[in-house]
């Protein structure tokens, strides 16, 4: 993956210069062509300028514009020829004096130079066999011509020019493929350490090591992916545990009651053909340890289904719900001797997952009555917390209370805070489980005996975040 990554930055760096250098190129080339067309034109200018009065006079050139002419050639490397109104040259930079003299009114940009126009180009000549530039202007005398001035210059010094110039393009061009392919090896290297480590980690946790966990390193997106790694090692390790815990709490709390129900039947068998009513007894016996590993079961169902609820939580008014509920468990606790109350704002909006404000009180409310004094007093209430944003849910009963120890306990699964209860167990991990995911807080304070009463019992307290 490394060397896919290195070569893919390399290439769009390469295609990157290509497009850049390539259009410089051919801009490069056409500027010097242009520099130097210019050139030739101001200096044939000059020379027409020194050679004017001799061709206006039709005689020679004298003898310092002939040694400009050879000087010039000699500096600049241009070839220069001077031609007269018919087209005869009267003046070359050739060491070979038998040029002058010679025609070159055949010469293309000559002859348009004697029709008066200034002529520059590029043309192959048969005569060196190599391409030239060439610039041609007239010599005017007034409005007649009396002469061209030539300048020819190779056009392969122009060539090597620009192929100095474009390979120091290139070669920069290269040193950056080069720096960038060695840039893209180390950070190609850094994403793909980081990503084998993920590999790793991920091989692992599929293989079963739950407690493995990666690094939150590097790039943003590398960050992210690595935290979103860690969260999901997290709830997949929570989740496992939950499940664990679940099967061997069900285990261990179905194995007593299930032992029990069947050794009732086998007694139940070999009683009955003898002591039908001793049978009838035992059989009843079981119906009722039947009805105990109901409760046993919905509990433990209605748990693991808290403890996997992934809802959103949303608003609801606790004091509405509270009333309700209320309600409802009136006519029970009636039956018991035991009265309901409900003090509270007229609404309080909370966070809470659907439902699970029914459920945690319901919960609460039983708790209460199973261990509340016949002609007490069970009260609801609820407030607004001390801190903002905050609002609390009270169950108060006068039953016989628990230790600050009991009370620390009583959210563990299957405890009950008195012997041979016939509770499940269940009720407080309930509360606890639905306040947690719904991002409140559950809690279990004994009662402080008010003055002159005497009154014990327990404080439920559930601590809401406010809609």
């Amino acid at each position: 993956m490394r060397w896919r990554l290195i070569g893919a930055f390399m290439l769009i760096t390469l295609l990157v210069v290509l497009v850049q250098d390539i259009p410089l190129g051919n801009y490069l080339v056409r500027v010097e062509r242009e520099r130097l067309t210019t050139s030739l034109e101001r200096d044939a200018f000059l020379l027409a300028g020194r050679a004017g009065d001799a061709l206006r006079a039709g005689g020679p050139l004298a003898p310092e514009v002939a040694a400009d002419v050879r000087r010039y050639s000699e500096a600049g490397g241009a070839r220069v020829v001077i031609v007269d109104a018919v087209g005869t040259a009267v003046a070359t930079s050739d060491d070979d004096q038998a040029a002058t003299g010679s025609p070159y009114s055949s010469r293309p940009e000559i002859a348009a130079a004697l029709a008066g126009q200034i002529n520059a180009g590029q043309r192959y000549s048969q005569t060196l066999g190599l391409d030239l530039l060439y610039v041609a202007v007239p010599v005017l005398s007034g409005e007649k011509i009396s002469g061209v001035v030539r300048l020819t210059y190779p056009a392969s010094v122009v060539a090597d020019q620009v192929n100095g110039q474009l390979r120091t393009i290139w070669t920069v061009a290269g040193t950056t493929v080069l720096l960038a392919g060695i840039l893209a090896y180390v950070m190609a290297g850094a994403v793909t350490r980081r990503l084998q480590r993920l590999r790793t980690a991920t091989e692992l946790l599929a293989g079963g090591n739950l407690d493995t966990r990666t690094d939150e390193g590097g790039a943003p997106e590398l960050k992210a992916l690595a935290g979103s790694f860690n969260r999901m090692a997290d709830r997949l390790k929570d989740l496992l545990e939950q499940q664990r815990g679940f099967a061997s709490d069900a285990s261990h709390q179905l194995r007593t009651p299930l032992t029990g129900l069947r050794l009732r039947l086998e007694n139940a068998v070999d009683t009955i053909p003898t002591d039908p009513e001793a049978g009838r007894s035992m059989v009843a016996a079981s119906l009722e340890e039947t009805y105990r590993l109901q409760r046993i079961i919905d509990g433990l169902l209605l748990l693991s289904k808290a403890e996997g609820n992934t809802a959103v939580p949303g608003s609801t008014d606790l004091v509405a719900v509270a009333k309700a509920r209320k309600e409802q468990w009136e006519a029970l606790a009636e039956e018991t001797g035991v009265r309901l109350s409900l003090d509270g704002p007229p609404a309080a909006d909370v966070l809470v997952l659907p439902g699970a404000a029914e459920q945690i009180i319901d919960n609460l409310i039983d708790n209460a009555l199973a261990v509340a004094p016949p002609g007490s007093l069970i009260r609801l209430v609820v407030s607004h917390g001390e801190q903002p944003g905050v609002v609390e849910l009270h169950i108060l009963d006068e039953g016989p209370g628990l230790s600050l120890e009991d009370c620390q306990r009583a959210f563990s699964r299957f405890w009950r805070g008195t012997q041979g209860g016939e509770g499940s167990g269940l009720g407080l991990p309930i509360v606890h489980q639905l306040a947690r995911a719904s991002g409140a807080d559950a809690s279990l304070t004994p009662r402080t005996p008010g003055p002159g009463t005497g009154t014990t019992g327990l404080d439920a307290c559930v601590t809401f975040r406010s809609a």
